[in-house]
C-alpha cells in the first residue's frame, strides 16, 4: 500500500533540513532497516532507515533540496508495488506535486550530469561521498558510482574502503595530540573563497558560511546571551600525568593523549560532586545518571562536540579508542545527530597549538566547558625549594543557573588532585 515518506525531525529544535542523496532509486526496493536516503543536518548527516521492506515509488525532492521538516520528500509502497497514474496516487495521498525546491548555493558540490555546463569526463558524486573518500585517502575518480546516471554515492566509498587499505591522507598544517582540536583554519574541502572586486580600501576574499558554522554561531551567541558565565582557572603540575602516559603508551597499539587522560579525568570529578553534573532546563535542572562528555573537534565545515557516553565506566584505552573513531566520523561527516546531543561538559584543547591559557564559550544546555592549555616548562615551588617543572593550565567556564562558585570550585579542585595524581583516574 502507497504511503508517504516525510521529512523527519532528526534534530531538536530543526524546522529544515537538506536532502544530501537518494540511497534508494525510484523503482528501487529496499528491506527493513535499510537506509533510503541521507539527510544533512546543521550538524551531522543522518540516514533515513525504512520501517517495512518495501519500493520507492516516487522520489519527491531532488539530492540537494532544503526540505521542511514534515513535508513529503517521497512515496514509498509494497514489495513488487506498480504505480500507472503517479499524478493520481499523489492526488489520493493529498500530496501536491512538488514543483519548486530550494537548493542551497555550494561551491564545493559539483554541476548536475545533465547540465550543459557539466565538464567533459567529470566524475560525479555526493558530498558527503566525496568527504569520506578524502578522509581515506581515495580518489574519488577510481570508485565505480552506483547512483543514477553513474554518481559516486556513500555506500559506493563505503565498499571500496572495505576491499583493502588506503593510503593515509595528506594532512595540512601542525600536527594534532588527540582528537580534541579547535581552530578557524579552513581546510581542504571547505567552501572556496570568492574574490569580490576591490571597491575599497583593500580587497578581501569572502567564504560562504558552511551549516555547521551558522549553527555554532547561533547557538554560541545564544548561549553568551542567556547563560551568566563566570570562570574559575586553576594551574596543574603534569609530572605525573605525563609519566603515566608514556607508561600507557609503551608497545601500545593506540597512542593515549593529553586530552584522552583529561577526558578521563574529567568523568572521575563528576562523580566526586555529582552537582557539576547538571544542565539547565525551562523548568528544571537535570541531573544527570550517566558522566558523558562532549569533546571539540574541528573540521573543514567548522567546529563540532561529538559526545562520549559513559566515560567513567570505559577503560583508558577504550575511550582512547572511541574518541578517535568519533573524531575521524567527525570530520568525514558521518556523525550521527544522537552522538551529538547530551552531555553536561565539553572539553576543548588547543595546547597542540601552543596556546597556555584560553576560555571557552559554554556548548547549552551543558553546564560548563573545560579549556585546556599547552603543558609548559615553569619554576615550581617544592617545599622550599623552586625547581624545574611542567604545568599546564585549566580554565572552567560555568553556567551560574545550574551551578553556583562554590560548587564548580570543589569540582575544579577534584580535577586538579586527579590530574597531579592520575593513578586515580583508572582506579
Amino acid at each position: 500500500m502507497a504511503r508517504v515518506l516525510r521529512m523527519p525531525g532528526v534534530a531538536a529544535n530543526a524546522t529544515d533540513a537538506v536532502l544530501s542523496e537518494w540511497l534508494v532509486e525510484e523503482s528501487g526496493e529496499f528491506a527493513a532497516a535499510d537506509a533510503i536516503a541521507t539527510v544533512e543536518t546543521e550538524k551531522a548527516a543522518v540516514e533515513i532507515e525504512a520501517e517495512a521492506a518495501g519500493r520507492v515509488l516516487k522520489t519527491l525532492v531532488p539530492p540537494g533540496a532544503q526540505v521542511e521538516v514534515g513535508d513529503p520528500i517521497a512515496v514509498l509502497g509494497d514489495l513488487g508495488e506498480q504505480v500507472d497514474d503517479v499524478d493520481a496516487l499523489l492526488t489520493s495521498l493529498g500530496v501536491e506535486p512538488v514543483t519548486d525546491v530550494v537548493i542551497p548555493e555550494r561551491r564545493d558540490v559539483p554541476a548536475d550530469p545533465e547540465s550543459p555546463a557539466a565538464a567533459p569526463g567529470r566524475v560525479f558524486a555526493s558530498p558527503l561521498a566525496r568527504k569520506i573518500a578524502k578522509t581515506h585517502g581515495l580518489a574519488i575518480e577510481e570508485i565505480t558510482g552506483t547512483g543514477p546516471r553513474g554518481r559516486v554515492l556513500r555506500r559506493d566509498v563505503d565498499a571500496a574502503v572495505s576491499a583493502g587499505p588506503s593510503p593515509a591522507p595528506a594532512v595540512e598544517g601542525p600536527a594534532v595530540e588527540g582528537p580534541a582540536v579547535e581552530g578557524p583554519a579552513v581546510e581542504e574541502g571547505a567552501p572556496a573563497p570568492v574574490t569580490r572586486p576591490r571597491t575599497g580600501p583593500a580587497a578581501y576574499d569572502e567564504i560562504p558560511h558552511s551549516r555547521i558554522r551558522l549553527a555554532t554561531a547561533r547557538r554560541l551567541t545564544e548561549s553568551q546571551q542567556q547563560a551568566p558565565h563566570f570562570y574559575l582557572r586553576a594551574t596543574v603540575r603534569t609530572e605525573a600525568l605525563l609519566a603515566l602516559r608514556a607508561e600507557l603508551n609503551q608497545d601500545a597499539e593506540i597512542n593515549v593523549s593529553v586530552t584522552d587522560l583529561v577526558v578521563k579525568a574529567v568523568a572521575a570529578a563528576h562523580r566526586r560532586v555529582p552537582d557539576m553534573n547538571v544542565a539547565w532546563a525551562p523548568d528544571a535542572v537535570r541531573r544527570y545518571r550517566t558522566v558523558d562528555v562532549a569533546v571539540a573537534v574541528a573540521t573543514d565545515r567548522g567546529l563540532l562536540t561529538p559526545v562520549v557516553r559513559d566515560v567513567d565506566s570505559l577503560t583508558v584505552t577504550a575511550l582512547t579508542a572511541s574518541l578517535r573513531d568519533l573524531a575521524d566520523r567527525a570530520r568525514a561527516g558521518q556523525l550521527k545527530q544522537d552522538e551529538l546531543e547530551g552531555g553536561s561538559i565539553s572539553v576543548t584543547n588547543l595546547g597542540m597549538y601552543g596556546v597556555e591559557d584560553f576560555a571557552a564559550v559554554i556548548n547549552p544546555p551543558q553546564a560548563s566547558i573545560l579549556a585546556v592549555g599547552a603543558v609548559r616548562p615553569e619554576p615550581v615551588v617544592d617545599g622550599d625549594a623552586v625547581v624545574p617543572g611542567q604545568v599546564m593550565t585549566l580554565t572552567l567556564a560555568v553556567d551560574h543557573r545550574p551551578v553556583d562558585g562554590v560548587m564548580a570550585a570543589r569540582w575544579l579542585a577534584a580535577l586538579t588532585d586527579l590530574l597531579q595524581h592520575p593513578a586515580r583516574i583508572l582506579a
